[in-house]
């Protein structure tokens, strides 16, 4: 890659918007919850096998993002109160140059 590539890495925001735009219309779709019950573990076994999936990517994890914790009291929080949940539009990511 040249230093004048700005299609590529963490600025790419053609990647970025496409990504954006596709989870957009896939949440709008009305599909999420048929996804879900489809990705859902189909066996004891297969429930296991995502579960140690899961505790394997922790163990290479820096530290465990604090939004999975959201409306939990947690030792960690300020004060020990629980952080509140957010909708989804209060957690939109900015667009470039904003």
């Amino acid at each position: 890659m040249g230093t004048n590539d700005k299609e590529h890495g963490e600025g790419n925001y053609k990647a970025s918007r496409q990504y954006n735009d596709a989870t957009k219309k896939f949440v709008e779709s009305g599909r999420v919850d048929e996804a879900a019950r489809n990705a859902a573990p189909k066996s004891e076994a297969e429930s296991k096998d995502m579960r140690n999936a899961e505790a394997e990517g922790k163990r290479h994890a820096k530290e465990e993002d604090p939004a999975l914790n959201r409306g939990q009291r947690s030792q960690d929080d300020a004060g020990g109160k629980p952080v509140t949940d957010r909708s989804a539009d209060a957690t939109k990511t900015p667009k470039p140059g904003q």
